[in-house]
């Protein structure tokens, strides 16, 4: 059928009807396959590049210290954004990408960890905001994910699913990445479309999931072509960086030795003038003043300032190293024939740069986060091998407030622009012809998907599966393509994450700043009492001058602005809630109990998530494995949950079992049976016995073979809140390993498990212990969207 004539508005498209004849016998009958749906003649291939956690001032094509050749080389063809804007915070940002709709009006309020039932916040996509990848796939489009997904919710990423919200049910034909907030980069935690799968090689030997996917997505792209030319795909490459934990291969950390040794301040005004020479800011753009809330470089310790140069080198290696292997996937692509008709955009950060390492940074993320502070002593012991298999690091916030030059505040804070406004550049040889233009029009995440369906020539559908579509809330930038003068095709866009909000119209802001990254224990309520701010940004760039004292009643005009894009778009009810919304019961994988406290496992049960999984923290509790070790010979690990950073593994070594526990690696304890295994059936129980008296307290494990105790040892202290971002499996330990008596997965061989039973007892904890533990919860969860 004519482009003209095909009628896109309801997906999948009908399908079509038979053109042939059928007679009595296949003599007097005329054979006709069904036309497949195929895209609109001249439909452009779309390569999405989306990082993670880059701040405005970071990259160098946009003035900042981290040399991105790729994205340089991208802009010089291209087109430099430079005021895009995202949500200020992962998950939203990601959900607005896909759908073309604001964060609020797709269910992704905020992250699934502190999911409400409200529709706006239970990060539940919903059918009624399909997918770009949907749309795409529909149309004709081969397409796929590559990376980070967290929009698929916490209780649907098990085995148990539902999958319709994972990257295959949202329409992407094929998926190989993680389902989180972030991922180990030597040990991740791996999925390919819904199954869960393991490095093929150890990182010793070289692996990094950085170059993992870029190989997938390099074998995707031209195994595509190769099999159907004509077929343009759509490929959404989502790298884990520069997320922390940050893990460059060595060479590119060492890359930047003595680079930041003058500090934040003198990195922010070096960054804040060259993004002036460059004309990413315009003329007369002032750089916002420092707050009170970074502490002043010269005021910093000899070794405080050896170690926060070394984590800034670090972050470096690795927002470079990713650059590096995003140019090895466009390499790919640009050797395709139709690569002049490849649509590319590299959104430099799905929020400003982060300042969740805190004040003073950390080597073991996992154990700052559950309430056990690291000190500079502990940190600069991992001094030279911060980067590396063994550590989660995470730069000081100071480095986060200089990379977001020059704007005021960080990730999280959607109020201003550090929060939200990041870099973009567009390349597509076939139709841009202003090589290295500038484009100062105000544009969202939400325009993307409306701008490529236009590109396309694909309408918005008005039904999917039957459903009907909420509008695009975005609109296409493809005008701007053309003409660096094209009309504004953004005046209003609303702002808010965790109660901090803005809106822009006309180029006007208003802006309220409410909770802190660093503080989502406090929840100041009050809204009506929040300070507003007004700024021009048609003026100032940077909102450096506040003109809420000069102009009130248009500071009131804007707030009702705000109001009526809340109303509009289901913003409300706000909430500034941490715990609170954090310890708010989520639905249970499969719709289980999800106070159970009997739990039946059998080989198999491989990478489930911990919150899927027993909760053996803060109490007494029982692992018994029922395993058949027929020669005498059975050796590997039979349940391990967590990872380098804390966790637990029952393993058998030696033809001995043993029970390790691994607090933080600070404290590592073993358990080990003072006699071999028997041959034949056997029964292998850890008994813990909890001291109580709050949280995170020790207590004494007994190790037991066929009921006889063989071992014993005292542990004298426990995790508290969450082992990491690891997970829980029968039958080996993926992933980072728990012991280093090890190398993963140390499969169960020579014999098989049966059945492994966890019993735990009541966790009789008082309202202020209960309080705290979800204090640890929220400072974990907070790290990892």
């Amino acid at each position: 059928m004519p482009d003209a004539l095909q009628d896109r508005s309801k997906l999948p498209l009908p399908e079509p009807e038979f053109t042939g004849k059928i007679g009595k016998s296949y003599e007097d009958s005329v054979s006709a396959w069904p036309e497949l749906p195929k895209p609109p003649k001249g439909a452009p291939n779309v390569l999405l590049i989306l990082l993670d956690d880059v701040g405005f001032g970071q990259v160098s094509t946009f003035g900042g210290p981290v040399p991105t050749p790729t994205i340089d080389r991208l802009a010089a063809e291209g087109l430099r954004y430079t005021r895009f804007h995202t949500t200020a915070i992962c998950g939203p940002s990601r959900a607005a990408l896909i759908t073309g709709r604001n964060h609020h009006n797709c269910g992704t309020g905020f992250l699934s960890e502190w999911a409400t039932g409200f529709p706006s916040y239970n990060n539940m996509i919903p059918q009624s905001t399909a997918t770009i990848g949907r749309i795409l796939k529909d149309n004709g489009y081969q397409t796929s994910w590559f990376g980070k997904n967290h929009n698929t919710p916490d209780w649907e990423s098990s085995v148990a699913g539902p999958f319709d919200r994972w990257p295959t049910g949202m329409g992407f034909d094929y998926f190989y990445g993680f389902i989180a907030g972030e991922t180990h980069q030597y040990y991740p935690v791996l999925f390919e479309n819904t199954v869960a799968v393991e490095p093929d090689r150890l990182p010793e030997e070289g692996y990094h999931f950085m170059a993992d996917m870029t190989d997938r997505a390099i074998n995707w792209v031209r195994y595509s072509k190769s099999v159907a030319p004509d077929k343009p795909f759509f490929c959404y490459f989502a790298p884990g960086a520069a997320h922390a934990p940050h893990h460059p291969p060595a060479e590119w950390r060492d890359k930047f030795k003595g680079q930041f040794d003058a500090g934040w301040e003198k990195v922010r005004e070096e960054t804040y003038q060259r993004q002036l020479v460059a004309g990413i800011l315009p003329e007369g753009t002032e750089l916002t003043p420092k707050p009170d809330w970074v502490q002043d470089w010269d005021g910093l310790s000899a070794d405080e300032k050896k170690l926060f140069s070394r984590f800034m080198e670090n972050f470096a290696g690795y927002l470079a190293y990713a650059d590096s292997e995003c140019g090895r996937l466009i390499d790919a692509v640009k050797e395709l024939p139709d690569a002049d008709n490849t649509i590319i955009l590299y959104i430099v950060g799905d929020n400003g740069a982060s300042s969740e390492g805190g004040f003073t940074g950390t080597v073991n993320e996992v154990m700052n986060l559950n309430g056990v502070a690291s000190t500079i002593e502990d940190n600069l012991a991992a001094y030279d091998r911060i980067g590396g298999p063994d550590t989660e690091p995470h730069y000081p916030l100071g480095w986060a407030w200089a990379g977001n030059a020059p704007f005021q505040w960080v990730k999280q804070v959607a109020s201003h622009f550090g929060g939200s406004r990041n870099p973009m550049v567009v390349s597509w040889p076939d139709r841009i012809k202003d090589a290295g233009g500038i484009r100062p029009q105000f544009a969202h995440l939400i325009d993307i998907v409306p701008t490529l369906l236009e590109a396309a020539g694909i309408p918005a559908p008005d039904f999917v599966n039957g459903v009907q579509q909420k509008p695009m809330d975005g609109v296409s930038i493809v005008s701007t393509f053309g003409a660096a003068d094209a009309h504004a095709v953004r005046e209003r866009q609303y702002f808010e994450i965790f109660s901090n909000r803005a809106i822009y119209d006309k180029g006007w802001i208003a802006c309220a700043q409410h909770t802190f990254p660093w503080r989502q224990d406090f929840a100041p309520g009050h809204w009506e009492n929040d300070k507003w701010e007004l700024y021009n940004i048609d003026e100032d760039y940077s909102e450096a001058n506040d003109l809420a004292a000069e102009h009130p009643e248009k500071l009131e005009e804007m707030k009702k602005i705000f109001d009526e894009e809340a109303l509009k778009y289901n913003v409300y009810p706000l909430d500034d809630r941490g715990a609170g919304r954090l310890a708010e019961p989520k639905p249970s994988p499969g719709g289980a109990d999800p106070n159970r406290t009997v739990f039946t496992y059998y080989p198999g049960a491989y990478r489930l998530p911990e919150t899927a999984s027993p909760n053996t923290k803060n109490r007494s509790h029982s692992i018994v494995a029922e395993i058949d070790n027929p020669d005498g010979k059975a050796q590997g690990v039979i349940v391990a949950s967590g990872g380098q950073s804390a966790g637990f593994s029952l393993y058998v070594k030696d033809g001995k079992a043993v029970y390790h526990y691994n607090w933080f690696e600070r404290e590592r304890t073993s358990v080990i049976s003072g006699k071999p295994l028997p041959k034949g059936k056997v029964k292998i129980e850890l008994a813990f016995s909890y001291d109580g008296g709050g949280l995170g307290k020790g207590g004494d494990a007994i190790l037991l073979v066929n009921d006889e105790e063989v071992g014993r040892e005292r542990i004298e202290n426990t995790v508290a809140g969450r082992f990491g971002i690891d997970t829980f499996g029968i039958g080996g330990d993926s992933g980072a390993p728990v012991s280093n008596e090890y190398k993963p997965p140390f499969a169960f061989k020579g014999g098989k498990i049966e059945r492994v039973d966890i019993k735990l007892a009541e966790r009789n904890l008082s309202e202020s212990e209960e309080d705290e533990l979800q204090e640890r919860y929220l400072a974990f969860a907070q790290h990892i969207e």
